[in-house]
C-alpha cells in the first residue's frame, strides 16, 4: 500500500519551482529558445494532426480539433508545469486510441505520428523538471499502457508503441542524468564560493592576529615604562607624601598587572607551532636596510625620507611599524609581480599625518616572478588592517604607464575616540 501510495503521490506532486527551462541564462536569445520551440510545434502539429486524425484515420473533425489542440497546446504549459501538462496529454493519447482503433489498418496504432511527437516533446521537458520518482513513473505508466495496447490489440500492433516506450525512456533517463550533472556544478560552484568567502575570512584574522602580536611588543613597552616610573618615583623624587607613594605603587601594579594580562593573550593569539618573536619591531629608521635587502631580489628602491620627517623626530611607534610592514608588503609584491622593477618609496610628513608613497615601474620584458621564502602578510588585507588600526587611509591601484602606487595615510596624532570610530566603521 505505501509503495502504491508513494506512486501515485510522484504523478501528481510536481516540484514547487515552476521557472521557464534556461530562465538563467545570460544571453537573451538562449532564453527566448524554449518559447520559440514551443511555437514551432504548436504552428506545426496543431493543423497537421487534425489533417492527419480526419483523412487517414476518418475521426470526426470536432474530436480531431480537440485532440489536436490538447495535445499540442499542452505544450506551453509544459514550459512552467510539465507534469500537469503530461496529465493532460495522457487521458487525450487514450481517446486517440480508442476514436483511431480500426480506423486505418495501414496508419501508426496507438501513436499517430502528431500524437508521438507532442509525448516525446513533452517528455524533454519532464526530464528537465521532475524529480527522478516522478519520471520514473510516467515511464511506468507509458510502458504499461503500450504493453496493454500490443496485448490486447495484437492485430493492430505496429510496432509504434515499442518506439515511444524505448525513446520516452532514453529521454528521461539522459535528461535526469544531466540535470543531475548541471545541478551537481551548481553547487559546487556555491561551494567553492562559501570556501573563497571563508579563506577570505581566515585571511583577514589571521592578519589582525599578526598585527596584534606585532603591536603587543609596542604596547608592552610602554607599559614596562609607566611600572619603571612609577616603582622608582619616591626614589626619585624627595619629600613625596605617603598618599602619593601609595598611588605610584597602585599605579606599578596595575601596570605590572595589565602587562601580565597582555602577554596572556599574546599566548592564545600565538599559534601552537609558533615562538615568541625576541626581535624588536621594526620602524622607520629601518626603512633603508629593508630597500637593501629587497634590492638582492633584483628591484631597485629609492629612498625619500622629507626633511619634515627628520625635523618631526621620533613617531608613535604603532606608527612607524605600521609604515616599515606597509612598505615590506609593497615591495614584496613588486617582487612578486613585476621583478626587476624599479620602485620609489617616499615618506612624509602632511596635515599631523605620516605618509606613505610605493609605486613601481611595470616588469621589464617577460622576467618570471621571484617566489619570497617567506610571507609578509597578506598583502592589501594586511595594509588596510593596519591604516584601518590607525584611522587613516589607504589608496592603491595601477598608475597610468602600467606600474603600481600604495599610498597610505597614517595619523600621528589621533583624535580620542579614532580607534573607536575605525572599530565601527570595519564592523557596519
Amino acid at each position: 500500500m505505501t509503495t502504491w501510495n508513494s506512486f501515485l503521490r510522484a504523478l501528481v506532486e510536481p516540484v514547487p519551482d515552476h521557472r521557464v527551462p534556461l530562465a538563467g541564462a545570460r544571453r537573451p536569445w538562449v532564453r527566448a529558445l524554449p518559447f520559440v520551440a514551443v511555437l514551432a510545434m504548436l504552428g506545426a502539429l496543431i493543423p497537421t494532426g487534425v489533417v492527419a486524425l480526419t483523412q487517414f484515420y476518418g475521426v470526426n473533425g470536432g474530436l480531431a480539433a480537440a485532440l489536436a489542440v490538447v495535445q499540442a497546446g499542452a505544450l506551453p504549459l509544459a514550459l512552467v508545469r510539465p507534469l500537469t501538462a503530461w496529465q493532460l496529454v495522457a487521458p487525450s493519447v487514450l481517446v486517440g486510441a480508442i476514436a483511431t482503433h480500426g480506423a486505418a489498418d495501414t496508419q501508426p496504432w496507438p501513436w499517430p505520428v502528431t500524437t508521438l511527437l507532442c509525448y516525446l516533446f513533452l517528455m524533454v521537458f519532464l526530464a528537465i523538471r521532475e524529480r527522478g520518482r516522478t519520471l520514473l513513473a510516467v515511464w511506468l505508466v507509458t510502458f504499461l499502457g503500450c504493453s496493454l495496447s500490443w496485448t490486447v490489440f495484437t492485430e493492430y500492433f505496429d510496432g509504434s508503441s515499442v518506439v515511444v516506450t524505448a525513446l520516452s525512456g532514453v529521454i528521461l533517463l539522459l535528461g535526469w542524468s544531466l540535470r543531475g550533472r548541471g545541478e551537481a556544478q551548481r553547487l559546487l560552484a556555491a561551494q567553492e564560493q562559501i570556501s573563497e568567502t571563508e579563506r577570505a575570512r581566515r585571511t583577514l584574522l589571521e592578519e589582525r592576529t599578526r598585527i596584534a602580536r606585532e603591536l603587543h611588543d609596542v604596547v608592552a613597552h610602554h607599559m614596562s615604562v609607566i611600572a619603571v616610573q612609577a616603582d622608582s618615583a619616591p626614589y626619585r623624587i624627595e619629600g613625596l607624601p605617603e598618599p602619593a607613594v601609595a598611588e605610584f605603587g597602585q599605579i606599578a601594579t596595575a601596570a605590572r598587572g595589565s602587562l601580565a594580562e597582555m602577554r596572556r593573550l599574546l599566548g592564545v593569539l600565538r599559534a601552537a607551532d609558533s615562538e615568541a618573536d625576541k626581535a624588536p619591531q621594526p620602524g622607520l629608521n629601518d626603512l633603508p636596510g629593508l630597500l637593501t635587502t629587497v634590492a638582492q631580489a633584483g628591484v631597485r628602491a629609492e629612498l625619500d625620507v622629507a626633511a619634515a620627517v627628520r625635523e618631526l623626530g621620533p613617531v608613535p611607534e604603532a606608527v612607524g611599524l605600521s609604515a616599515y610592514r606597509i612598505v615590506q608588503e609593497a615591495l614584496a609584491n613588486v617582487v612578486r609581480h613585476a621583478p626587476g622593477a624599479s620602485a620609489r618609496v617616499r615618506v612624509a610628513v602632511a596635515d599631523g599625518a605620516l605618509t606613505v608613497d610605493v609605486d613601481n615601474d611595470p616588469a621589464p620584458g617577460k622576467a618570471r616572478a621571484v617566489e619570497t621564502g617567506g610571507s609578509t602578510g597578506h598583502g592589501l588585507t594586511g595594509m588596510r588592517e593596519r591604516v584601518r588600526l590607525l584611522a587613516g587611509t589607504l589608496d592603491t591601484g595601477p598608475t597610468a604607464d602600467g606600474g603600481y602606487r600604495v599610498a597610505a595615510v597614517l595619523p600621528i596624532d589621533r583624535p580620542a575616540g579614532a580607534a573607536d570610530a575605525a572599530s565601527g566603521e570595519n564592523t557596519a
